[in-house]
């Protein structure tokens, strides 16, 4: 007897929890739609949706058109039955975001970091105010917010608190969500930055609909996430997707990592300042920081050949580096994203075409080389969906645990 109820739990929690994804992720849905596209029976959608309903986490939102007969209502996810906040941990800055339910951005709040001597107390301090920043902005109160996520840079160690190593930052082994915690009694979610970005694109921006993918985020340092199977490959100690520290060129210019040649010498934003700086004798590029600076070196590049000439090879090198992931990965797209990738979005044909004299024939030929559809919020984003992931897989149970929300995944 408690071995059936044990069972009929678990497959209401799955049932509660496919319908609930399906209706943050492609909603507004009809309760039709979501019998064809989840496979579960007319009445169990029926009674998981009244459910949701009632407990506040989806709501009808319309009629939808209709032929004749009576019309379907339209069901999207309730906006205000809990909040979000995604914090990226850049290298020249923190940014603390907050999102409703239906990743809505309310608020946002930047503090700025000297990228020579990045303090994790201070990153702490930064993520804290900001988290009361947004939320008294927003006048949303903390016992409304489901959990902050938190994208940072460098190797994520997961375990009973996130622990952080960050050659580029100095950092090693630094308890980031212990000192985050000390301040707030919120959830955190801690990952890396890149991860937090694909995810963001794999939910809302270019990766929607693929399987096979990864995603490049060029900022200062260079990062990506693999997603295989539609699930984020993360390596025996969650490292994977150190793409800016592969060797492009053996022996070549020294990376803030202490390795020589790595991809991030040549094209996280940092590397290509200092080409530029070199390509003018010396002389300091203008602008006060790394994204002034960059601006003005792709301002340059219409009247100044030094210019020009870094840009170019600023293009071959990352096409390089993305011929690399296709050869390795296979991926269906590969898209390019972090505040620098942005700037540098017009490159992206160069790109392809270096990449294309790179990668071997046939897998080039079934990838696609794309920009980020989500700006440079997309870490923030992405980590906001952390704590809204992990709800989803407890099928809208705020109070599940993490052992519970394990057991789900492991079992669904």
């Amino acid at each position: 007897m408690e071995l059936a109820r044990a069972t009929n739990r678990g497959v209401r929690l799955r049932n509660r929890s496919a319908l609930l994804s399906k209706v943050f992720l492609d909603g507004p849905l009809t309760r039709q739609a979501l019998v064809r596209s989840t496979g579960l029976s007319q009445p169990a959608v029926s009674n998981v949706v009244a459910d949701l309903i009632d407990e506040g986490l989806i709501a009808e939102a319309g009629a939808a058109e209709s032929d004749g007969g009576r019309p379907s209502m339209m069901l999207r996810v309730a906006s205000r039955f809990a909040f979000v906040i995604g914090v990226d941990v850049g290298e020249t800055r923190v940014r603390v975001e907050l999102f409703d339910f239906a990743m809505a951005q309310l608020a946002s709040v930047a503090y700025p970091l000297d990228p020579r001597r990045t303090e994790p107390a201070e990153v702490a301090g930064h993520v804290l105010a900001g988290i009361d920043a947004v939320t008294a902005r927003a006048g949303v109160g903390v016992d409304e917010v489901l959990g902050v996520g938190i994208g940072v840079s460098g190797v994520v160690e997961q375990g009973r608190e996130a622990v952080v190593h960050a050659q580029s930052l100095g950092w090693d082994r630094v308890p980031l969500e212990r000192l985050i915690a000390a301040g707030t009694d919120l959830p955190l979610h801690v990952d890396n930055g890149a991860k937090t970005l694909g995810q963001a694109e794999m939910w809302f921006g270019a990766g929607r609909g693929a399987r096979h993918a990864v995603f490049a985020l060029v900022g200062s340092g260079v990062g990506t996430a693999v997603v295989t199977n539609g699930v984020t490959y993360r390596g025996a100690s969650s490292s994977a997707g150190e793409w800016g520290h592969t060797t492009l060129v053996y022996g070549g210019r020294p990376c803030r990592c202490g390795a020589r040649g790595c991809l991030e010498a040549y094209v996280g934003a940092e590397a290509v300042i200092d080409r530029y700086r070199e390509a003018r004798g010396g002389h300091p590029v203008p602008g006060d920081d790394e994204e002034s600076q960059l601006a003005a070196l792709i301002d340059a590049a219409g009247t100044s050949a030094a210019a020009r000439r870094v840009l170019d090879e600023t293009a071959e090198y990352l096409g390089a580096g993305v011929a690399n992931l296709i050869n390795l990965f296979n991926p269906e797209r590969v898209v390019l994203g972090g505040w620098a990738g942005m700037a540098l979005g017009g490159l992206l044909p160069a790109v392809r075409e270096a990449a294309g004299r790179q990668a071997l024939r046939q897998p080039y030929e079934q990838a696609s080389i794309e920009l980020g559809l989500l700006g440079v919020d997309a870490v923030a984003l992405g980590a906001a969906t952390l704590p809204i992931a992990r709800l989803l897989t407890a099928g809208g149970v705020r109070s599940a645990n993490r052992r519970v929300t394990e057991q789900i995944e492991l079992h669904g």
